[in-house]
């Protein structure tokens, strides 16, 4: 019997958060038909979502990263260009990559807002996990239609 499945790629930068997605999207999809891999940060996500689309081997692909305001540069155009991305890659691959890319209008690196954020994270991973199931459903329904 073959297993379907599924790429979870993470960014490292704010882990304690960003790893909380998985946990979520492993509620949903049993952890042994996931495949986990870390990048660097937010940035590195569309190219290995891209290359993991390539290889063939997965049903869909889900990318977490949370971009806050480091007050260095506008996050907004990182944000922006992580989703465009991913988009980019799914589309030209034709497999589902899913965004568990969140950018905060409020992030301070406190303990409420580090809980909060990452209790939302795991809500976001399962959404992502769902999102995964039911694209997958409606594509195979189209191909046998």
């Amino acid at each position: 019997m073959t297993h379907t499945r599924y790429a979870f790629v993470k960014a490292n930068w704010h882990a304690d958060i960003v790893d909380r997605a998985l946990e979520g999207f492993c509620e949903v999809i049993p952890r042994e038909n996931v495949d986990v891999f870390d990048v660097p940060g937010a940035f590195e996500l569309p190219l290995l979502a891209r290359d993991l689309a390539g290889t063939g081997r997965y049903t869909a692909i889900a990318a977490a990263a949370f971009v806050v305001d480091g007050g260095i540069y506008r996050h907004e155009f990182v944000a922006q260009a992580v989703v465009d991305g991913l988009m980019r890659a799914g589309l030209d691959s034709g497999v589902p990559v899913l965004s568990v890319s969140l950018t905060p209008h409020q992030y301070q690196e406190t303990a409420h807002h580090n809980a909060v954020f990452r209790a939302h994270f795991v809500e976001k991973g399962r959404e992502a996990a769902r999102a995964a199931l039911q694209i997958t459903q409606a594509r195979k329904s189209l191909q046998a239609a």
